[in-house]
């Protein structure tokens, strides 16, 4: 196989390695570098002795995720994906898998409930459950034995549905929190605004050529109050799974504001208005 018929075979591998990378890693942008690292070590491999292609660059792939995944998180550069928020229509009974495989990629929400299992885990739910690789092949990526393997993904399996009613009730009481603070932004009410925040809350924003930060509730209650304009402009999304908000103007993008929830109050708000930042983002 010639270099240039190994990187057009790779081309056509692509789509689906980058489709696998973003549902085990959540971001896109963590998609594209295990997709770029699996075409280096295919380069720097003899490819003439891979016996079967595709299954050598998705156990590649997905061994390059699960390091990223084992990796500390601080490490892990967010990714900013924003879907509409829409109700969660999970049945606690049915297979989690069901609801992945019914979906064109992951909803970002469901992310949150991978979030709490382990790397081996989310490999072996994901890629069995979700593209139906066998437990022979995923053993191999997480270097387990095939029945290991098959114990990882029915372990998965459980803990997704235990997780997945308190979290469809956790997110409709962040998606009340989040619809009173538009509201109190839009009317300008300060009160209201300082009930939804704890008194230590902080927040930090990303204007590309300078950043903002605030701290204590009276700061950034009253910066709010001054932002009425965006706030009318402005509905609830999610973003890399958690509440949030995005302000468009002219159906384009122009700040994104995502929040930081404990017990009930506001604990941190993270804006994105960046504009070469945005230019990538869509809903």
């Amino acid at each position: 196989m010639t270099d240039e018929e190994l990187a057009q075979r790779f081309e056509a591998a692509r789509p689906r390695l980058h489709a696998i990378a973003a549902r085990l890693l959540g971001s896109r942008a963590d998609a594209d570098d295990a997709v770029q690292e699996t075409w280096l070590r295919l380069a720097r491999s003899e490819a003439a002795a891979i016996e079967n292609f595709d299954a050598w660059c998705t156990t590649v792939v997905s061994r390059i995720s699960l390091d990223m995944l084992r990796a500390p998180r601080t490490t892990r550069e967010r990714s900013w994906q924003v879907e509409p928020w829409r109700d969660e229509p999970v049945d606690p009974a049915g297979d989690p898998a069901d609801t992945v495989a019914r979906a064109d990629q992951v909803n970002v929400a469901l992310l949150v409930v991978l979030d709490t299992l382990a790397p081996a885990e989310r490999i072996a739910f994901v890629l069995h459950d979700v593209f139906g690789q066998p437990f022979e092949e995923v053993a191999g990526v997480v270097e387990r034995s095939p029945d290991a393997a098959r114990q990882l993904a029915s372990r998965a399996r459980r803990r997704l549905r235990a997780a997945s009613a308190p979290a469809r009730d956790d997110r409709r009481r962040e998606r009340a929190l989040v619809d009173a603070w538009l509201r109190a932004a839009q009317h300008g009410d300060l009160a209201a605004l300082l009930a939804l925040l704890h008194d230590d809350a902080t927040l930090h924003a990303d204007y590309g050529t300078s950043t903002t930060d605030l701290s204590g509730a009276a700061e950034i209650a009253a910066q709010a109050v001054l932002s009425a304009r965006l706030a009318a402009h402005s509905t609830p999304v999610l973003i890399d799974g958690r509440p949030g908000v995005a302000a468009t103007f002219a159906d384009r993008i122009v700040s994104l504001m995502r929040f930081e929830i404990s017990d009930g109050r506001i604990v941190g708000l993270q804006v994105l208005a960046d504009p070469q930042r945005l230019g990538d983002v869509t809903i």
